[in-house]
């Protein structure tokens, strides 16, 4: 059996959503009893909650929900880059060492411990980082922080790439076991028909 390594934080009460968001929240329905054979529970929660793929509906109107964007960026070759306290922004630079032959997807580690709590000092991409790797061919990226975007950014310039380039985005990983190297990625949104993100359970493979 190839290796796996789940790379999902998981997700309850405790779960910090981005300042906002609709935290996770559950409860239950129905109960094993008399004249009831199951328990059923509800959740409510923002699609951005723990990892999550995001939409072009997320940072444009008239977008594509979630729902109808392609799945094959979200499964395949991908490489797994550290760029661990080399600032608040990743730079071209810090992955020009490793690039050669990238596949369609790139995987950032950027800090030695995903984060459990809500705060506003992560590492986001640079906008000419995504220029770059959408140059090379890539087709999906992902973070280990909270967004592609600094936490105070109002115009969102990361994401304004990725739509320009028809880039699909995973974030909120948690990368703290995954040696930089090259992996299979198996990430896939639910087709959420208007929705404008989705969790996922992204794992990846050994080759």
């Amino acid at each position: 059996m190839k290796k796996l390594w789940d790379i999902s934080p998981p997700i309850s009460p405790t779960t910090p959503p981005f300042p906002g968001d609709e935290p996770y929240s559950q409860r239950w329905t129905t109960r094993i009893g008399p004249g009831c054979p199951v328990n059923l529970t509800a959740i409510t929660m923002s699609p951005h909650i723990g990892a999550h793929a995001d939409a072009p509906l997320h940072y444009a109107d008239n977008e594509r929900a979630i729902g109808a964007v392609d799945l094959m960026p979200y499964l395949g070759p991908c490489r797994v880059f550290h760029v661990i306290d080399r600032g608040r922004l990743v730079r071209p630079e810090h992955l020009i060492p490793a690039i050669e032959g990238v596949p369609e997807r790139v995987l950032v580690r950027t800090c030695d411990t995903a984060p459990t709590e809500w705060s506003d000092d992560f590492a986001s991409f640079a906008p000419e980082t995504i220029d770059w790797l959408a140059s090379l061919g890539v087709k999906l990226v992902g973070i280990d922080s909270q967004s592609v975007d600094p936490a105070d950014s109002k115009t969102l310039q990361s994401h304004r790439r990725l739509l320009a380039h028809d880039l699909r985005v995973l974030e909120n990983l948690v990368l703290d076991d995954v040696p930089a190297g090259d992996y299979e990625l198996i990430a896939l949104p639910l087709k959420l028909s208007l929705a404008c993100a989705s969790p996922v359970r992204a794992v990846l493979r050994e080759l």
